[in-house]
């Protein structure tokens, strides 16, 4: 089967009631974890955007924690992890301050952590890529949050 286009599914979400549209929604979240969760953020938390960069952090904080530090292979892979899903839930949101906050908390981790990831060129190669990513979205931000974003890029 092949998907049609946004325009197309737009016209015909158009045509269907509440219930209709209900009902849609609910079938949607048993299919995929991913539709769940992004309905869970659009229904629940996208009026608190603060509460939900908390969520997300204190989220980091938990899986830095329970990283296997036994081996370079296992940081490596559980940072990738890691990262893997503070992007998803930077897709959520789709707010570029959002994305710059949840970046630089992700390096300063990354940096703090725990054997040094200096022993590490793919854990740095990583940490410079988020950090130069931080940077690009960042002058596309206000003047304000750009000067408070650049004093925890100068940190980093």
């Amino acid at each position: 089967m092949k998907a049609v286009g946004i325009r197309d599914i737009k016209k015909e979400l158009k045509q269907l009631s509440n219930q209709e549209l209900q009902d849609l929604c609910l079938t949607l979240s048993r299919f995929k974890k991913e539709n769940k969760e992004l309905l869970t953020y659009l229904l629940f938390e996208s009026y608190n955007e603060d509460g939900y960069i908390q969520t997300i952090k204190s989220y980091m904080d938990d899986e830095f924690q329970m990283i296997n530090t036994s081996s370079f292979y296992f940081i490596r892979k559980s940072v990738r992890k890691i990262l893997k899903n503070v992007k998803k839930y930077i897709r959520y949101s789709q707010k570029k301050e959002t994305e710059v906050e949840l970046l630089l908390y992700f390096c300063l981790k990354l940096k703090h952590f725990n054997p040094s990831i200096s022993n590490s060129t793919q854990l740095q190669n990583a940490y410079h890529r988020q950090l130069q990513l931080a940077k690009k979205i960042l002058h596309n931000l206000h003047e304000d949050l750009q000067y408070d974003y650049n004093i925890v890029l100068e940190e980093l």
